[in-house]
């Protein structure tokens, strides 16, 4: 008889610290992805004769393979267990990465990205459902998640820092290259020290019907709104994708419903603390897409900040994302409900993006991007780390690696609109300042160009607006439907009735 079917306490495995550092590693590396590319994507254009019109799919392609797959790589990592499907997202990663770095061409750099973007979606479940399995002491549970919370949330913005590196001193090449010694290290790390019981797989047959309806229904939402961003929310291909995808998704969630062994049981989404979890990180993650857009084009188009400079100018918010998590998120997790650090970390996180609604073309930098910032970042971090540790919290162990698909299939499809979304309302705004200075702007040299400079910053205002009443939103629906107590708080909390009401702590069979 296992430990724990005896009703003991499961015996800590020893490697646990060892794996974070392997796990934490591979982790940023994918995140870094996310950005780091952003940056060098003028170079890359050029070196490879790349249109303006197929530039977007250099960020598309990783967008839709990551995206589309998310929910098909956690089962894949359930099935065949996490670390195998850790490692070998590691290599795959590691081996479009130099394809990607080496590309002579359109095709081969696009085809790069989604092979990256395919073993992205292996990789990134499979890691936190490690972490879920691994840490099933509260307080240990809670430092591990902390450094994972602050990883998954500053992690897009070193990336911006590290691509301004790589690609003013030495090529845009290495923004993939560089993708490598990250995997190597992890996956030779994970192969060394991760151990896992082959109970805790899921050995249910795959269900063929979910893979197919979930990969075309979410990769048709994450193009449909990557394509309003440049052809217009009416554009007919647009409308076709939101279309196809609500009916392929409906049809999805009929599937799961209905057959013995679905790809994602309905039991982990409809829990309503893990339900709230997926639908307010979801949500907090549109505006923090959309601000790391605007921010980046305000510092480098606006104020003439080179990428590196641009880079560092994102240094306090990846602080103050460290700070909330480390510091106030792993520390308070124990003593408070998660909902108690997820609403206010999000209404931070909104005042500091309230701030930056007061955006102009002469703002100063130290008094008002540098304290906004900040307010976003201790926000965020603070969020972030209940919000990772709670979305596998009290899912079986079998089913660990698609809840972890989940949450980033929720940050995925939320980056996806973030950017769209947003960015459609700021070239609105512009579009109709410009229209009501048309005449300013038409005079040409400096006046016009102060014009432009101030259409363009207004534009960024007012999609800023709707960025923080997301997060007002985001933290409602964190107070509201997040209602279990904190971890290790003496007996579980009861979330809903019948077999909802038992939080289970994963894990490790022995």
């Amino acid at each position: 008889m296992s430990k724990t079917a005896a009703g003991l306490a499961p015996a800590a495995d020893p490697s646990r610290w060892k794996a974070l550092v392997f796990i934490a590693l591979a982790q940023l590396m994918v995140v870094l992805d996310a950005t780091i590319v952003n940056i060098a994507l003028p170079s890359a254009q050029t070196d490879l004769g790349i249109s303006d019109g197929n530039r977007q799919w250099v960020i598309t392609a990783y967008a839709l393979a990551f995206g589309g797959l998310l929910l098909f790589g956690g089962r894949i990592a359930d099935k065949w267990g996490r670390k195998n499907a850790f490692v070998v997202g590691l290599i795959g990663f590691a081996l479009a990465s130099a394809l990607g770095g080496a590309a002579n061409g359109e095709a081969m750099m696009l085809g790069a990205r989604a092979l990256q973007g395919a073993f992205g979606a292996l990789l990134a479940p499979a890691a936190l459902s490690l972490l879920a399995v691994m840490f099933t002491d509260a307080k240990e549970r809670a430092k591990a998640f902390g450094i994972y919370g602050a990883i998954a949330g500053g992690g897009g913005a070193v990336g911006l820092i590290l691509g301004g590196f790589l690609t003013e001193y030495l090529n845009w090449r290495w923004t993939f290259f560089v993708n490598i010694p990250f995997a190597i290290v992890a996956a030779v790390g994970a192969w060394l020290v991760i151990r896992e019981s082959a109970g805790s797989r899921n050995r249910a047959p795959l269900d063929i019907p979910g893979v197919v309806l979930s990969t075309t229904g979410l990769v048709a939402l994450v193009y449909g709104f990557t394509r309003a961003e440049s052809a217009g929310w009416s554009d007919a291909l647009t409308v076709t994708m939101f279309v196809a995808s609500a009916v392929l998704l409906a049809a999805f969630v009929l599937v799961e419903s209905k057959v013995k062994s679905p790809l994602l049981p309905l039991r982990v989404l409809l829990e309503r603390n893990r339900g709230g979890v997926y639908l307010s990180l979801g949500l907090a993650v549109i505006s923090m897409f959309g601000l790391f857009l605007f921010l980046t084009y305000y510092l480098q188009v606006v104020k003439g900040f080179s990428p590196v400079k641009t880079g560092f100018a994102f240094l306090p918010m990846i602080a103050g994302m460290i700070t909330g998590s480390t510091q106030i998120g792993a520390r308070l997790m124990t003593r408070v409900p998660p909902r108690l650090l997820m609403g206010p970390g999000f209404l931070v996180a909104g005042l500091g993006m309230l701030l930056l609604t007061q955006l102009e073309v002469g703002s100063s930098y130290p008094a008002l991007i540098l304290p906004a910032q900040l307010l976003l970042g201790l926000g965020m971090g603070t969020a972030f780390m209940p919000a990772m540790s709670l979305a596998t919290h009290g899912v079986d162990p079998a089913d660990a690696g698609v809840a972890s698909a989940m949450v980033n299939t929720s940050q995925q499809v939320g980056g996806a609109i973030g950017t769209a979304l947003l960015n459609t309302i700021a070239a609105s705004a512009t579009t109709a300042y410009l229209t009501d200075h048309a005449a300013e702007a038409a005079a040409g040299g400096p006046a016009g160009q102060l014009i432009q400079a101030q259409a363009m910053v207004e534009g960024y205002a007012s999609a800023i607006w709707w960025a923080v009443g997301i997060l007002v939103a985001s933290s409602v629906i964190a107070l509201t439907l997040i209602n279990t107590g904190r971890p290790g708080a003496g007996g579980p909390v009861a979330s809903g009735s019948g077999d909802d009401a038992e939080l289970k702590v994963p894990v490790l069979a022995h």
